[in-house]
């Protein structure tokens, strides 16, 4: 009803308010709207699927194996970069020193101790130590086999690792001809390690020098060396008699509380010569990630595997979905005959898709596990499955799947039922 009321000429006229709306349903409401319409839907995707059981499977064994293939790709490129950092991250130092010159941490070149000392000069640097390395052939103190081992030497007095195994046992290292085994290494140390763990010490030769194997510690093995040796920096310069102890390889510089390690790097490099290369401790450790990732083959074939482990998942999935279109291909028009439209028909191929990615990614997985823990003891490698990989590669499956399932539909989209009857 409305109402008219008079003003001198004018007649205001007031109309009701309009009814209120009813609210609308709250998100929990809708939630379970939706489900329920889903529950009522018929999965035509899966009694597609399931209706060939042996087509089924074989499907899912491809997943599955596309699975490993990534699975197996990204563990090894992510082991590779761990085991290749392990004794970049345990150094005790905020800056390193390095040659030009070197690639990475089995093939560092030297410069000149004198560096150090002219790094000492500039404000914030707190110390300045060098450390020595050199890949070499040592006799293996259980078989006797000649294998190759990474040689570490620095000054006692100087802890230079963040290994508690390490530090506990400075003073041992001091003897004559002394050295720590890495109990990580790979290769048959099983019985020498056993003897060292119940306090006796093994013998054995380096450059025809003996050296004495007096305790562990435990870095591990990686893909640019099999396993490791500490001793002092005396030791080592005994050992290889043709290193002069003014040719170092390594540069482990301390910063003092309060300074920025960045900002002395930027420091150090404006002073000192050309001859030596200033990095940050991160940078240090992507100086070595960088050489396995671009200038090493090994990275380049782990990258490749994991693209060619998804390429070969589209095509079993897009021969497996191929085929059941071509095979209810007068199905799928009797739909578009009745006014189903060509959207809800590609949606019937994508959740087979989707539904062959979640079922295939399983078996990849368990079988990605066993292999991982068959890998790791074997190699030593660090091989772990982790939440994100699996994630990653859950991702990678139903994206595998979804492409697949976009090409397999193009062939829908020009059905005509005229054409099939």
């Amino acid at each position: 009803m409305n109402y008219e009321l008079e003003i001198g000429h004018w007649a205001l006229v007031i109309f009701p308010a309009p009814p209120a709306s009813p609210a609308s349903p709250a998100p929990p409401l809708l939630i379970m709207g939706l489900i329920k319409k889903l529950r009522r839907r018929t999965p035509l995707g899966w009694l597609q699927l399931n209706h060939e059981k042996s087509r089924l499977l074989v499907a899912l064994s491809g997943i599955a194996f596309a699975d490993l293939l990534m699975f197996m790709q990204l563990g090894f490129q992510t082991a590779l970069y761990d085991s290749n950092t392990r004794l970049h991250r345990s150094l005790q130092a905020d800056i390193v020193l390095t040659s030009p010159q070197a690639r990475n941490l089995p093939s560092l070149s030297t410069f000149s101790r004198r560096r150090l000392y002219q790094a000492m000069d500039i404000p914030g640097v707190k110390s300045a130590e060098p450390m020595y390395f050199n890949n070499t052939i040592w006799k293996n103190p259980q078989t006797h086999r000649e294998t190759g081992v990474l040689v570490i030497g620095f000054n006692p007095d100087k802890p230079a690792f963040d290994l508690p195994d390490v530090n506990q046992q400075l003073q041992t290292i001091k003897l004559p001809g002394a050295a720590l085994f890495d109990r990580g290494a790979r290769g048959d140390y099983q019985e020498a390690i056993a003897q060292i763990d119940q306090g006796k010490t093994l013998t054995t030769e380096i450059e025809r020098r003996t050296i004495t194997i007096s305790g562990l510690f435990q870095v591990g093995a990686s893909f640019g060396a099999d396993g490791n040796l500490i001793t002092s920096d005396q030791n080592f310069l005994r050992l290889f008699s043709g290193r002069q102890s003014s040719s170092v390889s390594l540069g482990l510089i301390k910063v003092k509380p309060g300074y920025d390690p960045k900002k002395v790097a930027v420091t150090l490099k404006a002073y000192l010569k050309d001859d030596v290369k200033v990095l940050t401790h991160a940078e240090f450790i992507e100086f070595e990630n960088n050489f396995w990732r671009t200038n090493s083959p090994i990275g380049f074939i782990f990258s490749l595997g994991v693209s060619m482990g998804f390429v070969v998942g589209v095509i079993i999935v897009y021969q497996v979905l191929s085929t059941d279109v071509n095979a209810h291909v007068r199905e799928y028009a009797t739909f578009k005959a009745m006014g189903y439209r060509n959207y809800y028909l590609l949606g019937v191929v994508l959740e087979e898709s989707l539904i062959l990615a979640a079922l295939g990614f399983f078996p990849g997985l368990g079988v990605s596990l066993a292999l991982y823990q068959l890998t790791r003891s074997a190699t030593n490698l660090p091989m772990y499955m982790t939440a994100i990989r699996a994630l990653q590669v859950l991702v990678l499956t139903i994206i595998m799947c979804t492409i697949s399932g976009a090409i397999a539909t193009r062939k829908l989209q020009a059905a005509d039922p005229a054409d099939m009857f």
